[in-house]
């Protein structure tokens, strides 16, 4: 007889987590499961940009009057964030906040800005506005209206996060995915060398679901896939996603989609932004960032075929 599969999800994040676990014991499975989602919304309080209590609405608010300090974990994080904004040349940028506002993609579901807008949403975007002190564990602003906004990393955190739980309670079989964008693999299946994960193809208005893109096996390691898809809104018969460039201001149009595979699920989330923002120009500078990272890269042509471009994934013609 097969080892007990245990399924639970929950709603954090603006997204919904699910994890399914394998084991002995599906009592102890499912207790684990449930300690992981806590861990989640424990860092949902955390990060969150829409709670007043949480760490990052207080230095949003007060971070351009005074430095504000945050836990350990939290100003840790923000620090792996700056160290991969460097590391990408901006492309990642957790000071996006003021660029998502402008944009309407802050709790919204999108509008066109005005120039005037655009420009004083940029003066307040980058990384070197941000002034972190490791010793006193403090983030400030050096100008007004900059925001922090960990969407890009922090469903990735979370759910590394979560698998560090299950681990440390014995599981060594699970997979737990934040919306579909961020997943992370412990183990594998029984009978199973791998957890295999499904890479949906991009679709165009009208076209039937295909085969998928690619089945990547996974063990002990996170995928994350970045997409312009999702929110979105139509101006003069243009789609504007809410990834933005924050180098330019303007939303991502250099591919559809990527995917980004490493052990680190907070990075996989980062660098599948990174990836998308930079496209196929900066495809080798992004894969070349981590030892045995592997990539794939989409984007459609003028012609409507699309461009498939891979480190170490097989595609599906």
């Amino acid at each position: 007889m097969p080892p007990p599969l245990i399924a639970v999800a929950r709603h954090a994040m603006a997204t919904r987590f699910e994890i399914v676990l394998h084991g002995e014991n599906a009592v102890a499975l499912r207790a684990a499961g449930e300690e992981a989602l806590n861990e989640v919304e424990r860092i949902e309080a955390q990060l969150s940009l829409y709670r007043p209590t949480s760490e990052i609405a207080r230095v949003n608010a007060r971070g351009a009057h005074e430095p504000v300090r945050v836990s350990p974990e939290v100003f840790r994080l923000i620090e792996q964030a700056h160290q991969l904004w460097s590391e990408t040349g901006g492309a990642f940028d957790i000071s996006i906040g003021p660029l998502v506002r402008c944009w309407g993609f802050m709790g919204g579901t999108g509008q066109m800005p005005t120039a005037e807008a655009l420009a004083e949403a940029r003066a307040k975007v980058g990384m070197n506005l941000i002034q972190l002190d490791s010793e006193r564990l403090t983030v400030s602003f050096l100008r007004e209206g900059a925001v922090l906004d960990l969407g890009a990393i922090g469903k990735g955190h979370a759910v590394a996060c979560a698998a560090e739980l299950l681990r440390e309670a014995g599981i060594a079989s699970a997979l737990i995915h934040g919306g579909t964008s961020t997943i992370y693999a412990i183990g594998h299946p029984p009978q199973e060398e791998a957890w295999k994960v499904a890479i949906e193809r991009p679709l165009e208005s009208g076209e039937e679901a295909q085969r998928p893109l690619a089945i990547v096996p996974l063990t002990d390691e996170a995928l994350s896939v970045s997409a312009i898809w999702g929110r979105s809104f139509q101006s003069a018969h243009k789609t504007y996603g809410h990834v933005i460039d924050p180098r330019t201001g303007q939303p991502c149009e250099k591919a559809l989609l990527a995917v980004v595979i490493l052990p680190s699920a907070a990075e996989t989330d980062a660098l599948s932004t990174a990836l998308l923002t930079l496209g196929f120009e900066g495809h080798d500078s992004i894969a070349h960032l981590r030892p045995g990272m592997r990539t794939l890269l989409v984007n459609r042509s003028d012609q409507g075929q699309l461009r498939v471009e891979a480190r170490g994934v097989p595609f599906l013609e």
